[in-house]
């Protein structure tokens, strides 16, 4: 829900060029602990392809190994041009749902509107590290996922049996002439758990022209090849061939096949996504959404300097801001769990201070983003048998606030960055101003050296031109975040409710989706509810097994409460352990 941003490139010019500071940062520098100040490790030396030390309490995920099934696996996401929050309303009006429907090809052929042509061969019956999901399952809903980002990414997805089982009838040889049809065209070519030797033996003979060709999990006779260029699939070779080869495509292949993998094995279905994006941005043709990768260079540098040297000073100065820096050192640009981990575990005033100098006045970083539209996720259209109002919509947020401690707490969400902290309190409440709506999450922090921390934040509500639909916005550590929420369902009973955003740090170049189950103790809604919570979930694109469960076991003291003078309902009323409508 909030932001998380990468400052490798703002750690390096500040920590990294200290001659191109002034004086007085210089000396603050050079008298640091030099493994702090030279702390920026090559980039090859702390990259390992199968794993990365996740942070805290999240769990690693190996290519060869499965996430535990009760692990948390969440999105990407943006932010909305400046203009005024009534035409940010107008610009948000839902439309009819009909993206949201998980991809299905009658043909075998992609469409003439195709512009990334991709195919995905993942071994029968191979199940997946996101809870034991098969591969099928999960490529099948990453192809929908892509048609997200641009209608015309179109990717097939086969298993390995109909390479390896016997030709019986004239159906099965129709479905493989099919295959080699399609992979004639093909642009990428993702290979997932294939080890059978025949369909080993199949692959190399009918794949020989696609360009780029990606294996996980699979038979090291498959080889990896990136714009023609063959690349092994070895950790150890591709770490020695970067430390070794300093030019031309190799390198630059080398990189990228890194970052997928890097990717690939955080195990979630944002990262797999992501993962083949990065392919087509580098082999087939530009992906906007990536377009914030790559740093600006000697221009952040000198807007860094020019504008924030006091910032950098105090920031250098404060040890809990400089040990946010080194931390985002040590994820990687795309890893947006690593990131917000190492802000929530270290924001201090200072490093706030630092990050609204040079990200949101002045954006040295020259980065934007959008906050995306697609799924368009239709909000709550009646409640009680009543077609949904803003006062109404406005109190569901509002919920079990004022007989319990919070309007609501989180069970599950979908996004791994945001969704995944324990103990989630919600706090919606009207303020004393007129038509003045706010949201105050408060959420438990197991810091990077072991602390339990507790964190809130406060966001000003603005309805949206539809009831049920609200624009948030949240200055997060010195950078700006707007968020678009639906309130996808709530039963009539307030028992459980699912809630669906997507936002943007415009000036950190992020931009991210999510959503939150939510109930009134933290608890799974009962099994009677089962195909109705199924079904909110259809409604926003998102997969039960996407989930990450929240930790609700030890949740005491948590910093609640509200402002005095600030008001709750206006058309539900408490009434016993239930809720009824003031009309009613």
């Amino acid at each position: 829900m909030v932001f998380c941003f990468n400052l490798i490139t703002l750690y390096e010019v500040v920590l990294q060029n200290p001659m191109s500071l002034p004086s007085s940062i210089c000396s603050v520098t050079s008298a640091m602990d030099a493994k702090t100040v030279i702390g920026h490790q090559n980039i090859v030396s702390d990259y390992s392809i199968c794993s990365r030390s996740i942070p805290l309490s999240l769990p690693k995920c190996h290519k060869y190994q499965r996430c535990h099934s009760g692990s948390r696996l969440v999105s990407f996401p943006f932010s909305p041009p400046s203009i005024s929050p009534a035409k940010l309303s107008r610009k948000f009006k839902c439309k009819p749902i009909s993206n949201v429907a998980e991809t299905s090809y009658d043909r075998k052929t992609f469409s003439n509107k195709a512009v990334a042509k991709l195919v995905s061969i993942v071994g029968d019956g191979s199940v997946s590290p996101l809870k034991d999901v098969p591969w099928e399952d999960v490529m099948n809903h990453t192809a929908t996922r892509l048609k997200w980002v641009d209608e015309g990414y179109e990717m097939f997805v086969f298993t390995d049996r109909v390479l390896v089982q016997p030709v019986r009838d004239s159906s099965s040889s129709s479905e493989e002439k099919e295959i080699q049809l399609v992979l004639s065209q093909t642009d990428i070519l993702i290979i997932i758990s294939v080890q059978n030797h025949d369909s080993v033996t199949w692959i190399l003979q009918n794949t020989q022209r696609i360009p780029t060709v990606v294996c996980f999990h699979c038979s090291p006779v498959l080889q990896n090849k990136l714009g023609g260029l063959q690349v092994s699939t070895s950790n150890a070779n591709i770490i020695d061939k970067l430390l070794l080869s300093r030019q031309g495509n190799k390198t630059e292949s080398l990189e990228v096949l890194r970052t997928v993998y890097e990717a690939w094995d955080r195990c979630n279905s944002d990262d797999i996504r992501f993962s083949l994006l990065l392919l087509i941005n580098s082999y087939v043709r530009q992906v906007p959404i990536l377009k914030n990768l790559r740093a600006k260079g000697i221009s952040t540098l000198y807007c860094m300097i020019k504008n924030c040297g006091p910032q950098i000073l105090d920031c250098l100065l404060d040890p809990n801001c400089r040990k946010a820096l080194v931390c985002l050192n040590k994820c990687a640009p795309t890893d947006q769990v690593c990131s917000y981990r190492c802000i929530a575990s270290y924001e201090s005033p200072k490093f706030e201070a630092f990050s609204l100098c040079v990200l949101q006045k002045h954006n040295c970083l020259g980065l934007d983003a959008e906050i995306l539209m697609k799924p368009d996720v239709q909000p709550l259209s009646s409640f009680r048998g009543s077609l949904l109002s803003h006062e109404v919509a406005e109190d569901l947020f509002v919920g079990w606030l004022g007989k319990l401690e919070s309007s609501w707490r989180v069970v599950a969400g979908q996004n791994p960055a945001y969704d995944q902290f324990p103990c989630q309190y919600q706090l919606f409440y009207r303020g004393k101003a007129k038509g003045s709506f706010w949201y105050e999450p408060v959420f438990q922090v197991q810091t990077l050296d072991g602390q339990v921390l507790w964190r809130r934040r406060r966001y000003r509500v603005k309805r949206g031109a539809i009831p049920g639909t609200f624009i948030f916005s949240v200055l997060d550590n010195g950078v700006v975040s707007k968020e678009f929420w639906r309130i996808v369902d709530v039963t009539d009973d307030l028992s459980w409710g699912l809630f669906y955003y997507s936002g943007a740090a415009r000036a950190a170049g992020q931009s991210y989706t999510g959503a939150v189950l939510v109930t009134p103790d933290g608890t799974w809604p009962s099994k009677d509810e089962s195909q109705r919570v199924n079904s909110a979930l259809e409604k926003c694109g998102i997969k039960d097994w996407e989930l990450y469960m929240v930790d609700n076991s030890c949740c005491t003291n948590a910093p609640l409460g509200i402002p005095e003078g600030s008001r709750l309902h206006l058309s539900l009323q408490l009434s016993g352990s239930k809720f009824v409508s003031s009309y009613e």
